[in-house]
């Protein structure tokens, strides 16, 4: 909501604030539709506010509930007996060390 300035009170948005959201979006949207994401969207605003109200000083975030933590190693260098130089001659083209292809993007 911060990056859209909306007239509207947080938990009613009226049909130029759906509008608005709907140009920002690129959405082409009928008037029934209009309606009908006002009336939601105002719906779920509301919501919002309730949850906002909420007291929760001193409770800690709930980030992670299953208790799973990552699990990471420490980067080691491998040698598997070949020499990058060597694997690199049976490349069809490489430039500064680092294999050519053909440009991809379209």
């Amino acid at each position: 909501m911060a990056l859209v300035q909306l007239k509207a009170t947080m938990s009613k948005l009226t049909q130029d604030d759906i509008l608005k959201l709907a140009r920002l979006a690129r959405l082409q949207l009928t008037d029934d539709e209009v309606d009908e994401y006002a009336s939601e969207l105002s719906e779920i605003l509301q919501y919002v506010e309730q949850l906002s109200a909420v007291d929760v000083t001193g409770l800690k975030p709930t980030n992670q509930v299953t208790g799973l933590t990552n699990v990471t190693r420490a980067d080691e260098i491998k040698s598997y007996g070949y020499d990058p130089k060597e694997l690199r001659k049976n490349l069809p083209a490489v430039e500064n060390d680092q294999i050519k292809v053909k440009r991809m993007i379209g």
